[in-house]
């Protein structure tokens, strides 16, 4: 068995902290569902970004908030290059699956599809 990544991304309207959970809950709950097979038993661990204008909330909360209690997950801050998103919370995932990494959807909602348009396809405005 394999590990594999998992990316995905959304963005926020304000710095708030229910703005920042509820967005997080929504991403991770879009990626179990574009993922059918991924169960949280299987999940390594979990990266959350967040840009330098979002320090209301961490990301985790949101995880485990969703029963996310067993999973390692660690929170950070995004490189600030000039002209990024704004308002962005970034996810990785690290999952102990068989399947290829070619079959793993990625989910980039709202705004965020611009970070990666090539596989943001089809996952439209949030």
């Amino acid at each position: 068995m394999a590990i594999r990544g998992i990316r995905g991304a959304t963005v926020t309207n304000i710095d708030a902290a229910d703005e920042i959970l509820t967005a997080t809950r929504e991403l991770l709950s879009a990626i179990l569902k574009a993922n059918p097979s991924l169960q949280i038993e299987d999940l390594c661990s979990a990266i959350f970004t967040l840009t330098e204008d979002l320090s209301s909330a961490y990301p985790a909360e949101a995880a485990r908030q969703l029963g996310w209690n067993s999973v390692p997950l660690l929170c950070t801050r995004e490189v600030p290059v000039p002209g990024s998103l704004p308002r962005c919370i970034r996810v990785l995932l690290h999952w102990n699956t068989d399947l290829s990494q070619e079959s793993i959807q990625h989910v980039y909602l709202g705004q965020a599809a611009r970070l990666r348009p090539d596989l943001a396809n089809n996952q439209g405005e949030i």
